[in-house]
C-alpha cells in the first residue's frame, strides 16, 4: 500500500541540499520565537585501540540538519539573523593523503548551503559573538558533561562582557525535543533512501535463506548478510547482525557466533542495512535445512498471525499502543492453545493479558520507531506543550503530567515484530523446547492503514521453504 502523497518526479529531484536547507529553516523559524541560537554537534571519532579508529559514523541529528558527514564539525543556527553557520576541519592536502578527502569550510559552505562556514579552530573564539544578544541557547542540553561545560565557557565569556551592555542568553533548551519531533515525521527524501535501504536488506535475507543448510556456521550466514549490504551499495550494517541457530534464538540480542546449524534447527536473522545514513530492520525466521517441523510450524504460524494482527491495527488514527496490543491478543491465544501456558494456573485469554502472564515467551514490544537511528528518536506518548508556560504548569502538578501514547499518523515509520522465545523448562512441552521465533517488517503509517517496506523477504511458510528449496 502507497502513501497518498507519493513523491513526484520533481520531488525526487530535489537536491539534498535542499531538503537539508529546508529543514534548517523550520528550525530556525522555531528559533525566531525566542531570538534563540541553536549549537548542534556531529560524533566525535572513537579510537578503537593504539592509532586505530572505529569506523566513523556521523551524528544522526547533525547529519539530518546539515548533510555533512565529517568529523570535528559544529552547526550553529542564528534564529535572529537566520543564518546557519558550519565549523569543520580545514582543507589539508597532507592529512588527505592519509584520510581522503576534506571539503574544508569554503568548499562546504557552497556544497551545502550553509550562510558561512568557518575552521573549527575558530569554534570557541566565535561562539561569545555569535550568542550575545541572543535570548536563548538551544543545544542537547544534559546530554555530556562536555558540552554543557563548553556551552558554559562560552556564555561565561559573554556575561564579561555585561559592563559594556552585551548580554547573555536567559534561558537553555533542549534542541532534541524540537528536532526529534521533526525526524518521527518522515519527508519524501528519508521514504525513498528507507525503501531501498529495505530492498537491499531483503535481498540479504534472501541470499542467507539461500545459503543455509544443515552444519553451516552462524557467522558464514552473516558473511552472506554483509557481502549483499556493500555488493548494493550500503555504507554498513545498521546494527550488529542477530545470526541465532537453535536455542540461540531464544537470547534477544545473540549476536552471531560459531554455533552450527543442526539438521532440524531454525535460524533467525535479525539483520539490515543502513544506507545515506537510514536504517532498514528485518528478522526472519526459517529452517536451516529447507523444511519446518511440525512444532515449528505450529508456532510460527501464530507470530505469523499475531503480525498480521500488527499490520492490521497500524494505520492513522488508532495509538501507537494498537499493533502492540493486537499481536498480545493472538499469541496470548496461541500460548494457551499450544498448552504453553496452563489455564489451570494462568486463567483464560483475559486473565493471561492482564497479568501478562504471556511476558514468559513474548517479553518485548512489537513495535519502535525506525529512520535514521534503526531504534529512532521520538516520543512515544504525545508529546507535551514546551516553553517556559509548559513548565510552569510541569511544576503546580509536582514536576509530572501524565500523557497518553502517541497517535499514528501519515509518515510514521515503525517495525511490527512479534515473537516467540520458548526456552526449555519442565512445564513446557518438550517438542517446543529451544524454539525462538521472530517475524519483523518495517512499516510507514498511511491514511488508511500502512505501507510495508521490506515484504521483498517472504514470510508465508510455503514460500520461505520453496525459495529455500530453489
Amino acid at each position: 500500500m502507497n502513501l497518498a502523497n507519493e513523491p513526484s518526479a520533481a520531488g525526487l529531484a530535489q537536491s539534498a541540499a535542499d531538503v537539508h536547507a529546508a529543514r534548517r529553516a523550520r528550525v530556525l523559524d522555531h528559533l525566531s520565537h525566542t531570538a534563540g541560537v541553536a549549537v548542534i554537534a556531529t560524533a566525535p571519532s572513537a579510537l578503537r585501540n593504539q592509532d586505530a579508529e572505529y569506523p566513523y559514523r556521523h551524528d544522526s541529528s547533525f547529519y539530518y540538519l546539515s548533510g555533512f558527514a565529517e568529523p570535528e564539525a559544529w552547526l550553529v543556527l542564528d534564529g535572529t539573523t537566520r543564518e546557519s553557520t558550519l565549523f569543520c576541519r580545514d582543507k589539508n592536502v597532507e592529512r588527505e593523503i592519509w584520510e581522503g578527502f576534506r571539503f574544508g569550510p569554503d568548499a562546504a559552505r557552497d556544497a551545502f548551503g550553509f550562510s558561512a562556514a568557518y575552521s573549527i579552530d575558530e569554534l570557541d573564539a566565535r561562539m561569545p559573538d555569535i550568542l550575545a544578544h541572543a535570548g536563548s541557547v538551544h543545544y542537547a542540553l544534559g546530554s555530556s558533561a562536555e558540552l554543557d561545560a563548553r556551552v558554559r565557557r562560552w556564555l561565561d565569556a559573554v556575561r564579561a562582557k555585561a559592563r559594556v551592555g552585551v548580554v547573555a542568553p536567559a534561558n537553555a533548551w533542549d534542541l532534541r525535543v524540537f528536532v526529534d519531533e521533526m525526524r518521527v515525521h518522515k519527508d519524501d527524501h528519508e521514504l525513498a533512501i528507507m525503501r531501498r535501504a529495505a530492498r537491499i536488506s531483503a535481498a540479504a535475507h534472501r541470499r542467507a535463506m539461500q545459503a543455509s543448510r544443515a552444519g553451516i556456521r552462524e557467522y558464514e550466514l552473516e558473511a552472506e548478510l554483509l557481502y549483499e549490504f556493500r555488493r548494493q551499495g550500503a555504507q554498513s550494517p545498521a546494527y550488529g547482525s542477530i545470526v541465532a541457530s537453535g536455542a540461540n534464538a531464544c537470547v534477544l540480542h545473540y549476536p552471531a557466533g560459531d554455533t552450527i546449524a543442526r539438521d532440524g534447527d531454525l535460524i533467525l536473522i535479525d539483520a539490515a542495512c543502513e544506507l545515506d545514513g537510514y536504517a532498514s530492520d528485518i528478522t526472519r525466521t526459517f529452517p536451516a535445512n529447507g523444511r519446518f517441523t511440525g512444532p515449528q510450524r505450529e508456532l510460527y504460524a501464530i507470530v505469523l498471525a499475531a503480525q498480521q494482527a500488527a499490520i492490521d491495527a497500524t494505520r492513522a488514527g488508532a495509538s501507537y499502543d494498537a499493533p502492540h496490543d493486537a499481536a498480545v491478543r493472538v499469541l496470548a491465544q496461541g500460548m494457551l492453545d499450544t498448552k504453553l501456558l496452563d489455564r489451570d494456573d494462568v486463567g483464560q485469554l483475559d486473565d493471561v493479558i492482564e497479568k501478562k502472564a504471556y511476558r514468559r515467551f513474548y517479553m518485548h514490544s512489537t513495535s519502535h520507531w525506525i529512520g535514521m537511528d534503526v531504534h529512532d528518536v521520538g516520543d512515544y506518548f504525545e508529546p507535551p506543550a514546551t516553553g517556559p508556560q509548559h513548565a510552569g504548569a510541569v511544576l503546580a502538578q509536582g514536576g509530572d503530567v501524565a500523557r497518553p501514547r502517541r497517535t499514528l499518523v501519515p509518515r510514521m515509520a515503525l517495525t511490527i515484530e512479534p515473537g516467540l522465545y520458548v526456552r526449555a523448562a519442565d512445564d513446557v512441552p518438550a517438542a517446543f523446547h529451544g524454539i525462538g521465533i521472530r517475524i519483523e517488517d518495517d512499516a510507514v503509517v498511511t491514511p488508511d492503514g500502512c505501507e510495508l517496506l521490506t515484504r521483498d523477504v517472504p514470510v508465508e511458510i510455503d514460500a520461505i521453504e520453496h525459495l529455500m528449496k530453489r
